[in-house]
């Protein structure tokens, strides 16, 4: 298999997608003095799809957010490449590729805790089932590439690179502690009735950070925990900027899209902003948190076989 697949976003030390990466300076000697193309394709894409939203025609009426999520990923993947000199979805095509497949796994994951959670539903899907299925696999598999990008468009940019602290080691006990919280949070909420289990969908949200990371972090994967033994608190920040701006990009696109979902969440429903109740874009934050560690872990498992 090749290096590109298996080389992970966010190396130890490094926030970019690969070593190879040119820097800013040297993309800027290589002529790369505008977006690429594919960039304003991208932009075209968004465009258009809000016009062809607007006057619900389909397919875009009803899949409007994975048409919206294509364009953004195009225009985030022309910035990088604006920015570093290289693109992933055309250099870096099979990591590409299976970050979709890996994005599609894990939120099927996440559909699996919701048939027992029940805290959201789907509205106005097709009725033909070969269809839906189609379209949430599309929809799905822009998740990934979606949050992970936009973190790195902000570390490319320099964001929060003076966010930092002097170093100190995690005490093993913490790893431990982490490991055994993410077991539970990520167990519990399927093993109690579903008239407690609605009200634990926090604990999905955060479970699997305090699960991963630590697990991340023993394999030799980028982990937040080594972020921290190194006073770096950039990717952390990164990540969250990153769950907020691509929250409200879901949530807003969702809101006008024919076939979209709403929250069923059993309390404060109220304030709202689009489908969302107000307090509930605080859990797009350790979300984007999740992608992080499961991207990484998926790699693990990919460096294996090599």
């Amino acid at each position: 298999m090749r290096e590109d697949l298996i080389t992970p976003i966010s190396e130890p030390g490094n926030t970019r997608f690969h070593p190879s990466y040119k820097s800013t300076e040297a993309s800027h000697r290589t002529g790369l003095a505008s977006v690429p193309r594919h960039g304003y394709f991208g932009l075209a894409i968004m465009l258009i799809g809000e016009m062809l939203m607007f006057a619900k025609i389909e397919p875009v009426y009803t899949w409007f957010t994975p048409v919206q999520w294509t364009g953004y990923i195009l225009f985030l993947d022309a910035l990088l490449m604006r920015r570093r000199g290289e693109s992933f979805i055309f250099h870096r095509t099979r990591e590409f590729l299976f970050m979709l497949i890996v994005s599609d796994v894990c939120w099927f994951l996440f559909e699996a805790y919701n048939l027992h959670l029940r805290n959201w539903e789907y509205h106005n899907m097709p009725e033909n089932l070969i269809l839906r299925v189609i379209g949430l696999c599309l929809a799905f598999a822009t998740i990934f590439p979606g949050v992970l990008m936009t973190s790195e468009v902000i570390d490319a940019w320099g964001g929060f690179q003076r966010a930092r602290f002097k170093p100190a080691t995690v005490p093993k006990w913490i790893h431990k502690l982490l490991l055994i919280t993410g077991a539970l949070f990520c167990f519990v909420p399927v093993l109690v009735p579903a008239e407690i289990a609605k009200y634990l969908f926090a604990f999905v949200w955060v479970g699997y950070v305090f699960l991963l990371d630590p697990i991340n972090y023993r394999l030799g994967m980028p982990s937040l925990l080594r972020d921290l033994e190194r006073g770096s608190l950039q990717k952390l920040l990164s990540l969250f900027l990153s769950g907020l701006i691509c929250g409200v990009l879901w949530e807003f696109w969702n809101y006008w899209a024919n076939a979209k979902w709403v929250y069923t969440v059993p309390y404060l429903n109220r304030p709202q902003i689009f489908e969302m109740p107000l307090y509930g874009f605080l859990g797009f934050l350790p979300f984007a948190i999740e992608c992080f560690v499961m991207w990484q872990l998926a790699l693990y498992f990919v460096k294996r076989q090599t």
